[in-house]
């Protein structure tokens, strides 16, 4: 596939911080959008279909009532699945983690339940009038492939990258700190968000402009000083302390971690 095809299908989507620090996102096509939903439909209908064989049995001498409950039910599951999935797992169903798609507010970060309700409820309007003929219409001349539940939410649908923590990120001549058990501990005790910030920050720091490199390690270097209430090194640049915290926070040599998409937030702006 050309990389004009893939531009095509899925697109970028910029966030500026306060810092002047740009995230990149890759947009999610509407083809592989399209596949996580049907993987997500299926599990519904299977899902309905196991609840409603039970109520019919528990149901069977009010057929009436039964089928009007069938339609009340296959709602409840297919909006309830949907919300609680993307509000529990940070805006993936079994569908989009299948096709390693994230939902993702606009401004780069995760979304909540209100995010999640808000653009699953805008469904009925966006299926009209058959296979989410206005949803993908709509997402197909947004420029941030949005449905209408989407611009509803301020949300977007991302690619997730998956990369390899390396063994070593240029930390070397500073074992010292690394071995400081106080250090460690500090660094361990460091939030889930504050986590992916850093190991972001520390893979990818090649992608970025020198200018925008320094002022996102410059926010992160005076951050990190102060939730870890320790005073950096005078040898040490923002980024190479930046870098040993990200170090301490290696998993053992040979595992894999997965990082958000450039999906977390400039740590001085959070």
């Amino acid at each position: 596939m050309t990389p004009a095809s893939d531009t095509l299908l899925d697109g970028n989507h910029t966030v500026l911080t306060p810092e002047y620090v740009e995230f990149r996102f890759t947009l999610a096509g509407i083809y592989s959008r399209f596949l996580a939903w049907l993987l997500d439909a299926l599990i519904v209908i299977f899902g309905t279909s196991a609840v409603l064989i039970v109520l019919n049995l528990v149901m069977a001498f009010f057929p009436g009532v039964a089928s009007a409950l069938s339609i009340v039910v296959y709602f409840l599951v297919d909006w309830g699945y949907a919300i609680t999935l993307e509000t529990a797992w940070s805006g993936q169903t079994v569908g989009k983690r299948v096709m390693n798609l994230r939902v993702i507010q606009e401004s780069g970060v995760r979304i909540g339940f209100y995010h999640a309700a808000l653009r699953n409820l805008a469904r009925p309007v966006d299926r009209l009038p058959l296979l989410y003929l206005v949803g993908g219409i709509t997402a197909l001349v947004s420029r941030s492939h949005q449905r209408l539940g989407d611009m509803l939410a301020g949300t977007i649908v991302v690619r997730e990258r998956r990369l390899k923590v390396p063994s070593a990120l240029g930390t070397s001549g500073e074992e010292g700190l690394l071995a400081d058990p106080l250090f460690v501990a500090r660094v361990k005790k460091l939030s889930t968000e504050e986590r992916e910030v850093v190991l972001s920050a520390a893979l990818r720091r090649e992608e970025l402009r020198l200018e925008a490199r320094l002022q996102l390690f410059s926010a992160l270097g005076t951050r990190l000083q102060e939730v870890l209430a320790m005073t950096k090194p005078a040898h040490l640049s923002d980024e190479k302390w930046t870098l040993l915290v990200a170090a301490a926070l290696l998993p053992p040599p040979g595992s894999k971690r997965k990082l958000p998409g450039a999906r977390s937030r400039a740590i001085a702006g959070a």
